[in-house]
């Protein structure tokens, strides 16, 4: 049961996203640790079920895009890690482009794509309120739903009737959930590059008993929007998700990030 656990979340890059960062450092106050999640050997491409397939893209009444083929990282790519790392001003006009779009956003909806280690696929739906605020739903037949209520983050799996909490201060989710951000000062920013697809900006986090996981932002050169993010755990393991359908107009329900903290479990569904 504990193998398959682990195989599942492995394939869940949010759960990555929050486990990466705390780690060993912070304990869940409810249910199961969420494991950092170890990648096959081979990479593989999973089929989409047919509900999944069926499943209607949040839109704003144009036309919805079809899922972004993700850009995977070279795993073999150098990324500076030194803190004291200098930027000319390209570079800081870049990184202020991203915080300046970041900044803005003050409710977005979407649906993503991620790619795990192992080069398994999933899609699914989320939701931003900010600050702090996002849900996180996966798409069949994947159990699991990622909930922050502005102060906390929850992991919750339908199937096993679980969810784990853990504090949205120390995931990275924070990024991209503050309601303003400087990322040259607020962030440990390690690299900033810059093509004509994309404006691309890396933030390492060192944590002294787990080693260092890195966060990548990308977002479009002409439009500005969010593309997607990797993240890459502390043994040099990369994630990707990418985002599309974006919508900043869409009224979202606030009930949609209500953590339920007075019981260990919740019903399936």
């Amino acid at each position: 049961m504990a193998e398959q656990f682990g195989v599942r979340v492995a394939r869940i890059a949010l759960a990555l996203l929050i486990a990466t960062s705390i780690g060993a450092m912070v304990m869940p106050s409810r249910a199961q640790t969420v494991p950092i999640p170890k990648p096959a050997p081979k990479a593989r491409d999973t089929q989409m079920s047919a509900s999944d397939q069926q499943r209607g893209p949040i839109t704003t009444g144009a036309t919805p895009a079809p899922p972004p083929n993700p850009v995977i990282p070279d795993p073999r790519r150098n990324v500076p890690a030194n803190i004291f790392a200098s930027f000319d001003a390209n570079q800081k006009a870049q990184a202020a482009r991203v915080s300046s779009y970041l900044s803005s956003l003050q409710t977005l909806a979407g649906n993503f794509v991620q790619v795990g280690p192992d080069g398994s696929k999933t899609k699914g739906d989320f939701y931003i309120q900010k600050p702090g605020k996002v849900r996180f739903e996966y798409a069949a037949p994947s159990p699991i739903a990622i909930i922050a209520d502005g102060s906390m983050v929850a992991v919750r799996d339908r199937n096993l009737a679980t969810q784990d909490i853990y504090p949205l201060s120390q995931t990275p989710l924070r990024y991209l959930l503050s309601d303003r951000i400087d990322l040259l000062k607020d962030t440990n920013v390690v690299s900033v590059t810059a093509d004509d697809v994309f404006i691309s900006v890396t933030i390492e986090e060192k944590q002294m008993l787990i080693g260092t996981s890195r966060l990548m932002l990308m977002v479009g050169a002409k439009d500005g929007q969010l593309k997607q993010w990797t993240v890459t755990d502390p043994q040099g393991y990369d994630t990707t998700v990418a985002v599309y359908n974006l919508d900043t107009s869409k009224k979202v329900d606030p009930g949609m990030f209500k953590i339920d903290f007075s019981d260990h479990t919740f019903p399936p569904g």
